[in-house]
Formats: C-alpha cells, sequence, structure tokens
C-alpha cells in the first residue's frame, strides 16, 4: 500500500504528545538532541539567552527550562524572560522573580510570563535566564562542538546561546546587549 499524500500530522507534532488545538508548543533544538545535563550558563547575575523561532499568532504563555547535574545553591533571586526578535531583542516579558526558591538537580522548570505574548512578526526570539545565587545551577541541552557554531559561520546568522549583564538581581534588562557567545546551548519549551 502506498501512500498518496504527505503526512497527516507533523512527526514532532506526534512526539510531543500531540498538545492541544490551540496551544503553542515550540522548543529551541529537538529533546532527542539534549546531549548534556551540565550546560553552564556563565556567572551568578548574569542573563542567559537562547534562540527560538516563533511565527505569526503564536501566543507564549510559559517558559520552561531543566536543571542539570547542578543545583542552585543559595539562590536570591531567578527568573525567565521573552525577548523580541528585533537586532537589538527587546523585553516583551519576564516572569515573577522566584528569589530565594529552589532550584534543584535535574528539575523541570516551568513558569508563567507576566502576561502572555502574541507574536505578531515570525523570527527568532530569545528566551533568557538569569540566577543570583552562591552557586548557579547547570542547565540540560546541548554542547557545540566549537564556539564558530553559536556565533555563526555566516555574518546573517544569529547567536544560538551567548550571555549578556551583570548582577541583573530581580529584574531583566530592556534590551540584550553586549553578548559574549557560548558553547553551551540550553534546551527551552515555550507553551
Amino acid at each position: 500500500m502506498t501512500k498518496k499524500r504527505g503526512d497527516a500530522f507533523s512527526p514532532d507534532y506526534l512526539m510531543q504528545g500531540s498538545p492541544a488545538s490551540g496551544v503553542l508548543y515550540t522548543q529551541n533544538i529537538h529533546r532527542y538532541n539534549v546531549s548534556s545535563a551540565a550546560v553552564v550558563i556563565g556567572a551568578t547575575g548574569l542573563m542567559t539567552s537562547v534562540a527560538i523561532a516563533l511565527q505569526a499568532g503564536d501566543i507564549v504563555t510559559n517558559i520552561t527550562f531543566r536543571t542539570g547535574t547542578t543545583a542552585a545553591v543559595s539562590p536570591t533571586a531567578w527568573w525567565f524572560a521573552l525577548y523580541s526578535a528585533a537586532s537589538t531583542p527587546a523585553l516583551l516579558a519576564q516572569t515573577a522573580d522566584q528569589t530565594t526558591g529552589a532550584m534543584a538537580a535535574s528539575t523541570t522548570l516551568t513558569k508563567a510570563l507576566s502576561t502572555p505574548q502574541l507574536i505578531t512578526v515570525p523570527g527568532l526570539y530569545y528566551a533568557a535566564i538569569s540566577v543570583t545565587a552562591g552557586t548557579i545551577p547547570t542547565l540540560s541541552g546541548m554542547i557545540l562542538p566549537h564556539l564558530d557554531f553559536s556565533t555563526g559561520l555566516l555574518t546573517t546568522e544569529k547567536a544560538l546561546s551567548q550571555t549578556s549583564g551583570s548582577a541583573l538581581g530581580a529584574t531583566a534588562p530592556a534590551t540584550i546587549a553586549s553578548t559574549t557567545k557560548i558553547v553551551g546551548v540550553p534546551y527551552v519549551v515555550l507553551t
């Protein structure tokens, strides 16, 4: 028997548990490409942002990261944020500051944005995390073989993973500026 047309449903859609109709589910890398539970996200008070493609009509309500093998020790501030697809990415929304909330090792952390974000322009957006703590956690994700793969081999390519800011505390900066590219790409899911 032969198939007369293409797939009725995207294989990725089916592998993610067939999310409810009208509910966004997008990830920056396929979960089966997650190869490390020790992605280093910089130092305390820095922000790490990772690229994620969004389409017009998507509504982003939650951001999910997964801690790796290292838990946060003595956190005083941590949050997630979503940034625009502009050439200088601007803050769209942030989650509440989780203050001293636990960030145990190997834990999935889903946090709601202060306001759900309707995406009107398709593009490469950035999901961000910042942790201020005595020891910051590692995240699950992938380690690129060379920094050039994060920065891009061509000048038109966008950064896959980067750090920025310093001593950020409880509030996400208005823009992503003065970035340093990193080889670790944390796995992130937007719903």
